[in-house]
């Protein structure tokens, strides 16, 4: 099944384009520039498109916190300007759902261009959604493009699978590089070329389900998602007819029972019993080795609860906070196959 209406699906980026950065939420470049330039390096070099900032993408954390309209005016001015073809979030944070009275989705609506983050950008992709434009869950410019000693092959990847090509991307292969989430600090310059060290990391498994799962895409940051429940820019009912949903978790490691509690009320707003499957992302388990299993377990039960036991669930998917981490496209059709634990993206995201 699909949205209600078709997504407007953005031009691919091509090398010599100029891409936006915005601060959607925390001021991140403000507080630690250098680890800001690394990242707009790493993109420019690795894509060789040319980084533009907005006016108020610099400027001091604690501005950018005390006005959100300021961070509206650049997001808008971003995707009306026709010289500009892409734009990439800086870094998340935890309050870009104060933008809702300060933007207009008409502006998104009439300049359908790549818009780029992950974790509390989640409601500006939930806004674009809301306009009708296909936008991007993926690496922000402080977290995936700076990443340490130059961005992770598969994040890279990701990048130009999802945003570069207008093919289907296709099935998203098995990260074999390996996954970190060694915490290095951002006011160390000197720790920015050194490579943070990967371990293993396991394939994705199932956790319910059989045959094949087909719907499109929706999610985001689950802790995100909870601010943005009743506000104008939640998806309406209809909007998760056979959608797959994916849920990540962020590096503040909510407990379970939180999450078990949060999908009650996906239950309760009928939202589980329209889901065609469901993709979970490696969680940061906050050194906690027993933390991915309770997550993996309250989520099943919040499922038994509503009777999903059903619902095709896959876990263990690198997107967001992860590294390296994949690019999902929001609207898009894709499917679940049980009996392989994979995924597959059939469409691409870009004209």
């Amino acid at each position: 099944m699909s949205l209600p209406r078709p997504l407007a699906k953005p031009r691919h980026l091509r090398p010599g384009d100029r891409i936006a950065v915005v601060s959607p939420s925390w001021g991140g470049p403000g507080a630690f520039p250098h680890r800001h330039e690394a990242g707009v390096r790493q993109l420019e070099e690795t894509f060789g498109v040319s980084v533009v900032e907005m006016r108020h993408t610099r400027a001091p954390a604690d501005f950018v916190a005390a006005h959100p309209e300021a961070r509206a005016a650049d997001l808008m001015a971003a995707f009306a300007d026709p010289s500009i073809a892409g734009i990439v979030a800086a870094i998340g944070g935890e309050d870009s759902v104060r933008l809702i009275p300060h933007l207009d989705l008409g502006v998104i609506a009439a300049n359908p261009k790549v818009f780029l983050g992950f974790s509390d950008t989640t409601s500006i992709h939930l806004a674009c959604l809301a306009a009708g434009v296909t936008s991007f869950y993926g690496p922000s410019i402080m977290a995936g493009f700076a990443e340490n000693g130059g961005m992770h092959r598969y994040t890279a990847d990701g990048v130009r699978r999802a945003l570069f090509s207008t093919a289907p991307i296709g099935p998203v292969p098995r990260n074999t590089e390996g996954t970190t989430a060694e915490r290095t600090e951002w006011g160390d310059p000197g720790i920015q070329s050194r490579r943070r060290v990967l371990q293993p990391a396991r394939a994705p498994r199932l956790l319910q389900g059989s045959g094949t799962a087909t719907g499109h895409l929706i999610g985001g940051c689950a802790e995100v998602l909870e601010m943005l429940k009743g506000t104008a820019w939640w998806p309406p009912l209809a909007a998760w007819d056979g959608a797959i949903l994916f849920l990540e978790t962020s590096e503040d490691v909510p407990s379970p029972s939180f999450v078990r509690y949060w999908l009650r009320n996906y239950a309760a707003q009928g939202i589980l019993q329209r889901l065609s499957g469901l993709l979970l992302a490696r969680p940061d388990t906050g050194g906690d080795p027993d933390y991915a299993g309770r997550l993996e377990a309250a989520i099943v039960t919040a499922l038994d609860e509503a009777g999903r036991g059903d619902l095709p669930v896959l876990s263990g998917l690198d997107f967001g906070h992860t590294a390296p981490m994949l690019t999902l496209p929001y609207g898009v059709a894709a499917s679940i196959d049980c009996a392989a634990a994979s995924l597959t993206i059939h469409e691409a995201g870009v004209l």
